[in-house]
């Protein structure tokens, strides 16, 4: 499975990328925004999409409405990983169509249990 990491920090990239990496994923493709990510998606056809909210050119709740949006990627799954935890935050993304949402920090192991969750309700 191919998965698209989409984070401005480079840092937290690399987090998440180690993460997927610690759980067993190895096909892992970055994006530094949402502008960046709708070219990567053209460009390689991810398997599914982890993003951050809080970006510049455009955030993540943009991304996945692009992608909700787009015939050939609607039902890609995609998984919100930011530091916005209130529970209107958490509405606003689902209302998006975010298959699920993990509030920072996280460890390998939810991220693994939300990815089986994301996985079993979109197969």
């Amino acid at each position: 499975m191919r998965f698209l990491v989409v984070d401005d920090s480079p840092t937290m990239r690399r987090i998440v990328c180690n993460a997927l990496r610690e759980i067993g994923y190895e096909d892992i493709e970055e994006a530094e925004d949402g502008e960046d990510a709708i070219e990567t998606l053209e460009a390689s056809s991810p398997d599914f999409v982890i993003t951050d909210w809080n970006m510049p050119n455009m955030n993540g709740l943009d991304l996945t409405k692009s992608i909700r949006n787009h015939a050939q990627h609607a039902h890609l799954p995609i998984l919100m990983i930011t530091t916005r935890g209130m529970k209107e935050d958490v509405v606003t993304a689902m209302q998006a169509k975010v298959n699920n949402y993990i509030v920072k920090p996280f460890t390998p192991d939810v991220l693994r249990e939300k990815i089986d969750l994301v996985m079993k309700t979109t197969s």
